[in-house]
């Protein structure tokens, strides 16, 4: 009799335990980078405002990452369920995910600058000829524009025949690069356009004349199908902080850029200054919309050049709801 009292009160704590376990462990990764072009995710991030809305039965993990190949990878593996990222590397992912990977909402529009050394006498892009011209990553947003901008021109990089010998040069070290004079000009996003034109760069192009008047995205949000089809309700919900943020950084803009700023020192040891951030701002749209005709202006593009074997069709592309 004691042995069956026992065994009973064992598997009643087993239960309970077992209840225990799963209770609260249900888990989103979020990726995204320290960048402003990502500015949503920076301020949930920093408002911790999607796990106000998921409650305390799920758990939000952020993972930041310093390009977008590096995202697309952790997509395929799992380890990221709804990541910010580059309209470019999205689509990558799409293609070679076979619609594993699906754009959900739009995040920012526009946000880059062509500039140039101030030692040059370039005013425009046929200017351009015979002349050195860096771009953060091969096959990223910005490589994409240059491209196009070269061929709605006339021009074409040194490596396609042309006599634009076009360079990958990070970011960070574009001032550097251009100071020496191995470079001439650089298509860079914010906030580093800001940053290089108050450091004495000249604007060649404004944001708004790179491509399709600016209004073309610089940072989508992904999700993978697997992770929509079993979690509805916490893409519907992440979706609604992702437009409520989305509505602060436009209508409250100041409060909400020092917040982001904060976040950026938080993570990297390292802030904007207020000229800086203010200035990049200016360049960059925000809303949750996605430029159909940007994305695939971007696909064509990247099937050109070998990035992507196949335009992706947009029942492939696009997760429902699109916003």
């Amino acid at each position: 009799m004691k042995k069956k009292v026992l065994c009973v009160v064992i598997l009643a704590m087993l239960f309970l335990c077992v209840g225990c376990v799963d209770k609260g462990t249900e888990v989103v990764n979020i990726g995204y980078f320290n960048n402003i072009t990502h500015a949503q995710a920076l301020l949930m991030k920093s408002e911790k405002t999607l796990e106000q809305q998921l409650g305390s039965d799920v758990e939000v993990k952020w993972t930041a990452f310093n390009a977008g190949p590096a995202e697309v990878e952790a997509l395929f593996a799992g380890d990221i369920d709804i990541g910010y990222i580059g309209p470019v590397p999205a689509l990558t992912a799409n293609v070679k995910s076979s619609g594993d990977v699906q754009v959900l909402a739009g995040a920012t529009k526009g946000g880059a600058v062509l500039v140039c050394s101030p030692s040059q006498d370039i005013s425009g892009v046929e200017d351009l000829d015979g002349k050195t011209v860096s771009i953060p990553q091969l096959g990223n947003t910005q490589h994409l524009s240059l491209l196009k901008l070269l061929s709605d021109n006339g021009l074409a990089p040194v490596t396609s025949g042309g006599s634009v010998n076009v360079s990958a040069v990070s970011n960070a070290d574009v001032a550097n690069t251009m100071n020496r004079g191995d470079i001439d000009a650089a298509l860079v996003p914010e906030p580093w356009g800001a940053t290089l034109i108050e450091d004495g760069a000249k604007v060649v192009l404004e944001y708004d004349e790179i491509y399709l008047n600016g209004d073309y995205d610089v940072a989508v949000v992904v999700v993978r199908k697997e992770f929509a089809q079993k979690h509805p309700d916490i893409v519907e919900q992440f979706l609604q902080v992702h437009e409520e943020t989305s509505g602060k950084l436009m209508h409250e803009k100041e409060d909400s850029l020092k917040k982001i700023n904060q976040e950026l020192l938080d993570a990297t040891g390292k802030s904007l200054s207020d000229s800086i951030i203010s200035e990049a701002f200016t360049r960059i749209n925000v809303g949750t919309d996605i430029n159909k005709e940007s994305m695939m202006g971007f696909a064509g593009i990247s099937k050109e050049q070998g990035f992507i074997s196949e335009i992706p069709e947009e029942e492939q592309l696009y997760a429902a709801p699109v916003k």
